[in-house]
């Protein structure tokens, strides 16, 4: 008797998969299509979230789900937001809203009856209300300072009811909205990484500046000192180098491990640093990424990089530096 098989469903597996990503991919390209004027007129109004002013996103079901996730991307990316559960908010956290802010409300239907009294609220107070919603004929669309409407897409779900590509829409003009906003305020990286300081965002945001060893710690030396005394420097500061300073304390050179090998010989002690030491080395900002400086590092097979302003040493960094920061 001949062994049952099963069927090999990779295939319809793979087609789902195309035609789910093909319809979520379409909603988007059709939103980005779709809104004109009407994105730059939202983002006015949350600009203009005054002083202790903040975002304030709600949204029930799936679409609360998209809300809440809406709300951490503009935190992070540095406009103070939270989300507000509209059943909560009619039994009390209304309070947690106030004139000063900005309230972003998503419903895919516009007719989601649990956001009546917040958007009631919004309305008594004066308060600025965005909608993002399916329909320019829902309540929540009429009743808003500004409705970004979405354009009709099909849900990937085979009975066209369970919300996924709607979903899909809502979260990336959400997406769009936190960048946007950052951008408008001129945000640099360091912002990212004031709202970052833990994780691998914060890590791969950090400065040569914040690993940076300087003052005392520093290895130098002039150009004329003994390699005797050199050699001590190396060993007291434990960088398994030495740069070497001229002129108005400009870095004119360094000493490594390597340049001792390549100069071993019985009258080394007697020579100076200048005689061995290897010019022009290899410098990195202190505004430079400490990633960059493990590029650095690695592509040129040293352990470390001395740090430089207007050629003058001000720090010098280890590759175990970077390494116990998390970079990589």
């Amino acid at each position: 008797m001949e062994p049952v098989t099963k069927p090999d469903s990779s295939d319809a597996d793979l087609q789902v998969l195309e035609r789910v990503l093909r319809l979520e991919a379409q909603g988007i390209l059709r939103l980005a299509e779709s809104l004109s004027g009407r994105f730059s007129q939202a983002l006015d109004l949350l600009c203009g979230v005054a002083g202790s002013g903040r975002v304030v996103v709600t949204g029930i079901g799936k679409s609360g789900h998209i809300a809440r996730k809406v709300a951490a991307t503009l935190a992070s990316t540095g406009t103070p937001a939270l989300f507000v559960h509209p059943a909560e908010a009619s039994h009390g956290d209304l309070g947690m809203i106030t004139p000063s802010d900005v309230v972003v409300a998503f419903s895919n239907s516009g007719e989601t009856p649990e956001l009546s009294d917040l958007v009631s609220y919004t309305r008594r107070l004066a308060i600025s209300l965005i909608a993002i919603t399916g329909r320019a004929d829902g309540a929540l669309a009429e009743a808003a300072d500004v409705a970004l409407v979405l354009p009709p897409s099909e849900e990937a779900c085979p009975m066209g009811i369970s919300a996924t590509t709607s979903t899909t829409v809502m979260l990336a003009l959400g997406d769009a909205i936190a960048v946007a906003l950052f951008e408008r305020k001129g945000a640099v990286t360091d912002d990212l990484r004031v709202f970052h300081p833990g994780g691998q965002i914060g890590r791969k945001l950090l400065r040569v500046v914040d690993i940076m060893h300087g003052g005392e710690e520093l290895p130098l030396i002039g150009p004329d000192t003994s390699m005797s005394d050199a050699l001590l420097v190396m060993t007291t500061k434990r960088f398994g180098c030495v740069g070497i300073v001229e002129g108005e304390d400009r870095l004119a050179g360094i000493i490594t491990d390597g340049d001792l090998r390549r100069h071993m010989n019985p009258d080394l002690l007697r020579q100076t640093a200048v005689e061995v030491m290897t010019r022009g080395p290899k410098t990195i900002g202190p505004k430079a990424f400490a990633a960059e400086a493990l590029r650095l590092m690695n592509a040129r097979a040293i352990t470390s990089l001395f740090v430089v302003e207007a050629d003058r040493p001000i720090g010098i960094v280890h590759i175990h530096d970077c390494l116990r920061a998390g970079v990589a």
